[in-house]
C-alpha cells in the first residue's frame, strides 16, 4: 500500500474483485459510499474480464474521497521491441511529441527488406484503430520493428546497434500498444466530489502568472489544496508563445484570460462544486474608440502563434482545431492583462498601454514591456500596428471586450465563482461514449503517426467529468511504465463511462498527468526528471460546514 495515499489511522475501504464477482471488503467504512461500491461490482473494462482488481477508498475531508484502483496487478511481463522511427522533431523539447513511426505497406516492406539486408531481425505490422464518434478508423499504417526482447536493457542495445547502422528507433515495451488482450496492471486513482456534502472550493489555478509554469504540487501548496491534478493543454516550446500559457479556453476567478481553441470543449467547474458541465466554446473579443472597432485575435499570448490552431480565417496553415500544432498569423490584435506576467512579449508593432480606468497612457513600438498597477494593454502586429496606433490616442479610452460564446455564438455567462479549463477530445456525453479526435485536431491528414501516438498508443491520461448524482470526478491514470500501461483514448472513454460518468473530457496527459493528495504527488508521473511544471491545476481547496 502506498504510504503516501494512505497514512497511518486512515479509515478505508478496500475491495478486491476478480473478473465481474465482488468480493467481500476487508474493511467497512462510513466514508465509502454506497454507489462507489456500486460501481466496483464490475471491474474497469481494461484486458481480459479475468483479471484482479482491487479499489482502497480513503475520505480527505467532507465530501471528497479517494479512491485508488489497481487492476491486473499480478500480471506477467510482456515483451520489448524497438520500432524503428523518425522522432516527433529534430531538437523538439516536447517528450510527449509523438515519433513518425506509420509508412505505407510498401514503404514498410522496403524498410524491413533494407533492414534485414543490414542484419537486423525486423518486420513490418499492420496498425488498425477503432472508430469513434467522428472518426471512421481503420487502417493507419504500416509500422516497422525489430526483435523480440524480455528486457528493456535487450532492446536498448539493439536500439544502439540499430542508431550505429544509420536508423533511428526506440525501446518500446508492447504493453503500450493498447491491445484489448493485454493483462495490465493499470494503476487508477480517482478523486470524487460530492457537493451535497462538499464544504470547500473547486478552482482552477495557474500560479503567480500565465507565462511561467509550476509544477501540480507547487500550484497545490500554494492555494493551501488537500487535493489536484494537472489540468489543461499548455505551450511548452518557447517557439511555440509564452512557456506556461493555456493552449485553449482559460477562465480564472470568472476572468477570461485565454481565449477558446474555437469549437473545443472545455470544463467547466464553480467553487461549489455544482454544476460541473462539459461544454464546447468560442469567443469573440473586440477593441474600440470614437465609433472604429477591430477584432481581438487572442488574449495574454505571444501575438502570432496560435498555440493548437482553431483562431481566426486568416490564420495558417488552418483555422480548425489541430492538436500540437502552431498555427501562425503576422497580422493580429491581442489584449493582455496584468495576469499574463511581469512584462508583455517584446517584438515589431505596436502596443496600447492602458490603465486601471482604461485611458490610454502610451503606446509604444517596438511592443512589450511592463504594465502600470491593475492596467492592461492590447498589442498589434503586421497591418494592425498602424491602425492601432490610429485609433489609441493618449488620455482617451479604449474598449477591450471579449467573451465566451457556445457553438452557436450565444454569450456564456460566467461569475467570479467560475473556472473554465480547456482539454479535448470528449470521451463521454450524456452516458454514452463520445468520442471525438477529429472533431478536436488529433486526426492530423497526411500524419496518421500523430494520432497512432497520441490517440491509438497507451499514455498517461487525466480525465474528468460529472456522474449521474452530480458530483465531479477527476481521474489520473499513470502509464508509460511495466507497472502500468496507461491507457488509449478510447480506453479513457471506457473507465470514465465505467467510473459512472455521463460527461467527460480528456485533459493534459502525458507526462504532464499528476494528482497530488495532502501536499504529496501519489501517482507515477512518467517524466525522467519527475512531475513536470504545467500551465494550471484543478485544486480541492478545504473549506467549513459554515461556509454552507
Amino acid at each position: 500500500m502506498n504510504s503516501r495515499l494512505f497514512g497511518a489511522g486512515a479509515t478505508l475501504c478496500v475491495l478486491a474483485l476478480v473478473g465481474a464477482a465482488p468480493v467481500p471488503a476487508s474493511a467497512s467504512s462510513p466514508s465509502a459510499s454506497a454507489s462507489a461500491s456500486a460501481q466496483a461490482r464490475h471491474g474497469l473494462p481494461l484486458g481480459a474480464a479475468d483479471l484482479s482488481e482491487t479499489r482502497t477508498t480513503r475520505t480527505l475531508q467532507p465530501g471528497v474521497t479517494l479512491t485508488r484502483i489497481v487492476r491486473g496487478a499480478d500480471a506477467p511481463a510482456m515483451a520489448w521491441t524497438v520500432e524503428v522511427s523518425i522522432p516527433g522533431g529534430a531538437g523538439s523539447p516536447d517528450p510527449d511529441a509523438p515519433p513518425t513511426a506509420l509508412k505505407d505497406e510498401e514503404s514498410a516492406g522496403e524498410l524491413v527488406t533494407a533492414l534485414h539486408a543490414a542484419g537486423f531481425d525486423a518486420r513490418s505490422e499492420q496498425v488498425t484503430t477503432a472508430a469513434t464518434a467522428d472518426y471512421a478508423g481503420g487502417t493507419l499504417g504500416w509500422r516497422v520493428r525489430v526483435g523480440t526482447f524480455t528486457t528493456e536493457a535487450a532492446a536498448t542495445a539493439e536500439r544502439t546497434r540499430l542508431r550505429a547502422a544509420g536508423y533511428t528507433g526506440s525501446a518500446w515495451y508492447t504493453g503500450w500498444d493498447g491491445n484489448a488482450g493485454d493483462r495490465g496492471p493499470w494503476h487508477v486513482d480517482v478523486l470524487t466530489v460530492d457537493p451535497k456534502k462538499f464544504h470547500g472550493d473547486l478552482k482552477a489555478s495557474f500560479g503567480a502568472d500565465l507565462e511561467n509554469r509550476e509544477t501540480t504540487s507547487a500550484l497545490a501548496a500554494a492555494d493551501g489544496a488537500s487535493a489536484g491534478i494537472n489540468a489543461g493543454f499548455f505551450v511548452l516550446d518557447p517557439k511555440a508563445g509564452a512557456p506556461g500559457d493555456p493552449a485553449g479556453v482559460g477562465v480564472y476567478d470568472g476572468r477570461l484570460l485565454s481565449e477558446a481553441v474555437n469549437g473545443r470543449p472545455g470544463l467547466v467547474v464553480h467553487d461549489s462544486a455544482r454544476g460541473t458541465a462539459v461544454t464546447r466554446f468560442a469567443w469573440r473579443g473586440s477593441v474600440g474608440a470614437d465609433g472604429t472597432t477591430l477584432p481581438l485575435d487572442g488574449i495574454d499570448r505571444v501575438p502570432g502563434l496560435i498555440r493548437n490552431c482553431g483562431g481566426t480565417a486568416d490564420d495558417l496553415p488552418t483555422a480548425r482545431p489541430l492538436h500540437d500544432t502552431t498555427c501562425t498569423d503576422p497580422d493580429e490584435l491581442v489584449a493582455f492583462t496584468a495576469e499574463f506576467g511581469k512584462e508583455t512579449p517584446k517584438g515589431d508593432g505596436a502596443e496600447a498601454v492602458l490603465d486601471r480606468t482604461g485611458r490610454v497612457v502610451e503606446v509604444r513600438s517596438p511592443r512589450g514591456g511592463a504594465l502600470p498597477a491593475g492596467g492592461r494593454s492590447v498589442q498589434a502586429t503586421g497591418s494592425y500596428a498602424a491602425r492601432l496606433t490610429a485609433l489609441a490616442k493618449v488620455g482617451q479610452p479604449l474598449r477591450v471586450t471579449s467573451e465566451l460564446t457556445d457553438r452557436h455564438g450565444r454569450p456564456v455567462a460566467t461569475s467570479r465563482t467560475t473556472s473554465v479549463l480547456n482539454g479535448g477530445p470528449e470521451l463521454v456525453r450524456d452516458g454514452r461514449l463520445h468520442v471525438t479526435p477529429a472533431t478536436d485536431g488529433m486526426v492530423q491528414a497526411g500524419n496518421p503517426s500523430f494520432y497512432y501516438g497520441w490517440v491509438h498508443k497507451r499514455n498517461p491520461r487525466t480525465l474528468a467529468g460529472t456522474d449521474a448524482a452530480g458530483r465531479t470526478v477527476l481521474v489520473t491514470a499513470d502509464g508509460r511504465s511495466t507497472g502500468s500501461l496507461g491507457l488509449s483514448i478510447k480506453e479513457s472513454a471506457d473507465v470514465a463511462r465505467a467510473l459512472g460518468l455521463r460527461d467527460a473530457i480528456n485533459l493534459d496527459g502525458g507526462g504532464s498527468t499528476t494528482m497530488v493528495v495532502d501536499g504529496q504527488v501519489i501517482n507515477d508521473p512518467s517524466d525522467a526528471a519527475g512531475e513536470r511544471p504545467v500551465g494550471d491545476a484543478l485544486l480541492i481547496l478545504p473549506g467549513s460546514p459554515a461556509k454552507k
